[in-house]
């Protein structure tokens, strides 16, 4: 199904539900948008239209946006800070640290040094053009830096006024607890989708029992629960996607069959496998928030239409039995990825 098909089915023209973040007071809009694919990894971006994407999520109550230092190197902070003039009161900011690269883009490791977190949140400021973040994450888990310090010093910035609440991402329930006694942490964003739901056994519970909302990144599986990619060779040649594991070989055409089951539901729910993808996410509980990634403002519209797909409790038996847990061919990450994660 077309995205133009897809205006006939899911409209995003009604108002965008709002969700809290755990305990926090942080009220965000249902699915919020992230930005990182707008200046790297997915291929080559487009400047003008991603600020285009940013105008239109707002004007459709998608208020809650996502990018971190890294994503192109700082640009992407830039592009969004761009997009923002003139209308930074109309958004929940949410940026990340801790990922470190070089000028030219190499990997240099995970820094949470308090003196670095500090230095990070300065540089994210002034990229973006803002005087605080809405929420400030620590990307990744800093093993070689106590959390506590790290969270000691992201606190500070809280009382500098820098930032308003603190986020984790990929982070163990042992860290979590660790950090939540420091200080408040308002949200953990982790990967959760159809396709990755690791999660639901131990994380998302922790996140319950501590009060601490739940930011689901690549919801759609990178793209690929929304049926749009057939073989590989549909990837540009400089999406990074070519060599995420779940993309190649074998991998692709055993979670291409478990996706045509998902089609074959969303045509008879008259939506988009993305739209059921995405009310699969929202359908978790009221305190998870996935964050769909788009820089074309079709794909925009037709995720913002994920809110008004309704599923029964006999939707969500169907969909697990096309796409259970556990099922999906391939890691997440390639190995040295996935050593960084669930800290």
């Amino acid at each position: 199904m077309s995205a133009t098909e897809a205006r006939h089915f899911a409209s995003p023209e009604s108002s965008m539900p709002r969700r809290r973040l755990g305990r926090s007071e942080l009220v965000v809009s249902a699915i919020g948008l992230g930005c990182m694919g707008m200046s790297e990894f997915y291929g080559t971006g487009d400047d003008a239209e991603s600020i285009a994407v940013i105008h239109r999520a707002v004007a459709l109550g998608m208020n809650f946006l996502d990018t971190a230092d890294m994503y192109g190197i700082g640009r992407n902070e830039e592009l969004v800070g761009r997009a923002l003039r003139g209308r930074r009161h109309e958004v929940i900011l949410a940026s990340k640290f801790g990922n470190v690269r070089t000028e030219k883009g190499v990997w240099a490791g995970v820094n949470g040094k308090p003196e670095y977190v500090m230095q990070a949140c300065e540089a994210s400021l002034k990229r973006l053009g803002v005087d605080y973040l809405d929420l400030y994450y620590q990307h990744r888990v800093d093993t070689d830096t106590p959390i506590e310090e790290t969270v000691g010093a992201m606190a500070r910035l809280v009382e500098q006024g820098k930032v308003r609440f603190l986020g984790l991402s990929e982070a163990a329930p042992a860290t979590l607890r660790r950090a939540a006694k420091t200080h408040p942490i308002a949200a953990l964003q982790t990967e959760y989708s159809l396709w990755t739901r690791d999660v639901e056994s131990e994380i998302l519970p922790a996140c319950r029992e501590l009060g601490i909302g739940f930011v689901a990144y690549s919801p759609l599986g990178r793209g690929f629960l929304t049926g749009r990619f057939r073989t590989p060779s549909d990837l540009a040649a400089n999406d990074f996607r070519r060599n995420h594991p779940r993309f190649q070989g074998e991998n692709f055409q055993k979670n291409l069959e478990m996706v045509a089951g998902i089609e074959k539901i969303a045509a008879e729910k008259r939506c988009t496998p993305a739209q059921l993808a995405l009310a699969w996410v929202l359908s978790r509980g009221e305190d998870v928030v996935p964050i769909a990634g788009t820089k074309r403002v079709k794909y925009l519209e037709e995720n913002a239409g994920a809110v008004k797909v309704t599923l029964s409790a006999e939707d969500l038996k169907r969909i697990d039995a096309e796409f259970p847990a556990g099922a999906t061919s391939g890691p997440r990450y390639t190995p040295e990825a996935m050593s960084r994660v669930n800290l």
